[in-house]
């Protein structure tokens, strides 16, 4: 059985392109957040810092969303379609590590708001103990957004269902009109939280630091930094709404417009990443040079 109803291909010149793109893209920023996490285990600096250890989280998840997504395209265009169990393995993977990362960015916008209007209180509030059960909490929010949504068509379709091959995608997995709504619902719920965290902690910190000279300039780049970083990651939720809202509008250009909006919102918001720690922090820019760019003659105490 194959469920592949509605689906259009692009043509092999405009598949190679695209696939050029996003591998060519996903590869190079794989390649910088390995050298991130590499530098990360090396040092102890880091290893204790729970500010490092969530960002490191970030990184990580990072990766696996793109690996993930380069999987799904390339196959997508190579053999098409899927074996259902297999996409369901991808597909939860992908939609719990672009559910963490928002979540992630909102607890970092927590810490640095702590470090900022806190600092006295910080040590005791942030530490790495803390830090790894709010890692684990983010995992299980996640985790049960979407495993509801599993355990509902384990229940309600057929074993042929389970058995035939589909164009990998949440909708054509996840299709019953009920699951829908939980989804638009859910991600309403999640968007309030993330946008109220994120206007009360930033402006708290942009306050406080345009009252602390000395490091005002450095905390309102990380503040804009972050920001953006976490705006980039909300349009996780707004995906559905963007692509539903786009091939309305242009029904013709649908390949163009899911390639396009699945670029945007899976693979750019992934090169902020190394921009707010691996090049700005200076500190983690002294060990990072001697991974990314190895030299034997490398000194990184120069």
């Amino acid at each position: 059985m194959n469920l592949t109803t509605a689906v259009y291909r692009d043509s092999l010149n405009t598949a190679i392109v695209k696939n050029l793109i996003t591998v060519g893209l996903s590869v190079s920023i794989i390649y910088v957040n390995s050298s991130l996490v590499h530098t990360f285990t090396k040092h102890e600096v880091f290893t204790t810092n729970p500010r490092y250890i969530l960002y490191i989280h970030l990184v990580i998840n990072d990766i696996l969303l793109l690996i993930m997504f380069t999987l799904l395209q390339v196959l997508s265009y190579i053999i098409f379609t899927l074996h259902l169990p297999f996409c369901i393995i991808l597909l939860l993977i992908s939609i719990i590590c672009s559910l963490n990362n928002p979540l992630t960015l909102a607890v970092m916008a927590v810490e640095c708001y702590v470090a900022i209007c806190f600092p006295l209180q910080h040590s005791q509030i942030c530490t790495v103990k803390n830090v790894t059960v709010v890692i684990t909490v983010i995992w299980v929010l996640s985790s049960l957004t979407i495993l509801p949504d599993l355990f509902t068509i384990l229940a309600t379709e057929s074993r042929d269902f389970f058995h035939s091959r589909v164009f990998c995608l949440r909708e054509t997995v996840f299709r019953l009109p009920e699951l829908e709504k939980k989804r638009t619902m859910s991600n309403i719920v999640f968007l309030v939280i993330v946008w109220l965290t994120l206007v009360y902690t930033y402006f708290r910190i942009l306050f406080t630091a345009q009252a602390a000279a000395a490091n005002a300039r450095k905390a309102r780049n990380t503040v804009l930094l972050h920001g953006f970083q976490l705006l980039l990651c909300m349009l996780t939720y707004v995906y559905d709404l963007l692509l539903n809202g786009f091939t309305k509008l242009f029904p013709k250009g649908v390949l163009t417009i899911r390639y396009t909006i699945s670029v945007f919102v899976h693979v750019l918001p992934r090169l902020v990443s190394p921009l707010v720690y691996g090049i700005r922090d200076k500190a983690f820019r002294r060990y990072l040079r001697r991974y990314l760019f190895y030299s034997p003659k490398a000194n990184i105490n120069k």
